[in-house]
């Protein structure tokens, strides 16, 4: 479910041609029990019970064309698909682009399972879904993109569109790990189909979907005219390099898993892949040091899906001490609370960070 919300998008007006670097970071504190959402419904659009999803809210898949002759294909070699909704009036030449999250797959294994699915074949996507929160056409619900053009990408490359066939030959289980130039072959024909005279663009997305929108945020400012504005949200997406509750790396380990097989090094920035191991330089606190395109960052302070795979992972907790505790804040003793809270800290710390060196860029 993405944490957006509406009335968290007045800054897109607000903000003015001068605020070339990136500008603000907007922090969703979250409460922890109410968060009780997997990751794989991390991306679901917002639901209003004033506006039911009907019939005119559903937007047909499209198969990316020439996606074979491109080489630009979902993990199981399937053409991947996006949903577009064409932009009207006022709004005819501005474009919203949001990134389906899903998480990532790290071993030929999880990659072949994942394959069976629509994260990883559009033989399994639905062929229509409902465009609502951020996509709907309903002024009342989203006033400021209401009548943009508007595009679901949908996710099926496990590495966030970063992805390089490097390895395909080695792993015999006839995988494609083709996420960039799934990236590039989209963008062009989203080009050809009028993001190329847009005004205004907002490339968006949710959990793996915002990590791939902070991966090519620049790249996607660079695609489009000079004077166009151009901004990045993602939400949900900053993920941290932290230690889990026995003091291992598991997310950084679990990454430097999906960086080997899928080679993303050649998408990561280059200066930071110089400096340090590839596997940091896919965590966003590394990301945004080199982002130079206006970035807006939605994340809960208690991320529910951190907490379970980075902090408190399966593994580090053979026990289940946990258990009750990650499932309701109100279980949680003493000690644990005061571990949630730091892991809090850390995430308030990242941004803060973030933006002392944004501010001293502007002065």
């Amino acid at each position: 479910m993405a944490s957006f919300r509406m009335r968290n998008l007045l800054w897109w007006r607000k903000w003015a041609r001068k605020d070339w670097a990136i500008a603000t970071v907007a922090f969703t504190v979250a409460v922890f029990l109410l968060a009780l959402i997997s990751n794989s419904r991390r991306d679901e659009p917002d639901t209003n019970p004033f506006h039911p999803i009907t019939s005119a809210d559903l937007v047909d898949l499209t198969l990316l064309r020439d996606a074979e002759r491109r080489g630009a294909l979902c993990l199981d070699g399937s053409a991947p698909g996006y949903h577009f909704r064409k932009g009207f009036g006022s709004g005819v030449n501005n474009w919203l682009l949001h990134i389906e999250g899903g998480g990532w797959c790290n071993t030929i294994q999880s990659c072949s399972l994942r394959k069976m699915t629509q994260l990883g074949s559009s033989k399994y996507m639905d062929r229509q879904v409902p465009f609502s929160g951020i996509l709907s056409s309903q002024p009342s619900q989203n006033p400021d993109f209401f009548n943009w053009n508007k595009v679901k990408i949908r996710y099926c490359d496990g590495a966030s569109f970063a992805g390089h066939p490097e390895n395909e030959l080695k792993n015999g289980s006839k995988l494609f790990f083709r996420g960039q130039l799934i990236w590039e072959a989209l963008m062009d024909e989203l080009l050809s189909i009028g993001l190329s005279k847009s005004k205004q663009a907002l490339l968006s997305g949710c959990s793996a979907g915002g990590l791939a929108t902070l991966i090519h945020c620049d790249d996607f400012r660079g695609l489009l005219p000079k004077d166009a504005t151009v901004k990045c949200l993602a939400d949900a997406g900053f993920f941290l390099d932290e230690k889990d509750v026995l003091q291992n790396w598991t997310m950084r380990s679990f990454y430097r898993e999906v960086v080997i097989l899928q080679a993303l090094a050649k998408t990561l920035h280059k200066d930071c892949v110089t400096r340090m191991e590839p596997a940091k330089c896919l965590f966003p606190e590394e990301m945004i040091k080199n982002i130079n395109t206006p970035v807006f960052l939605v994340n809960p302070a208690y991320d529910f899906w951190q907490i379970q795979h980075i902090l408190i992972p399966e593994a580090s907790d053979p026990h289940g001490n946990w258990r009750k505790c990650k499932l309701n804040i109100y279980n949680c003793n003493p000690n644990q609370v005061e571990i949630l809270q730091g892991f809090r800290g850390s995430m308030l710390k990242a941004l803060s960070e973030f933006q002392k060196i944004r501010r001293g860029e502007c002065s």
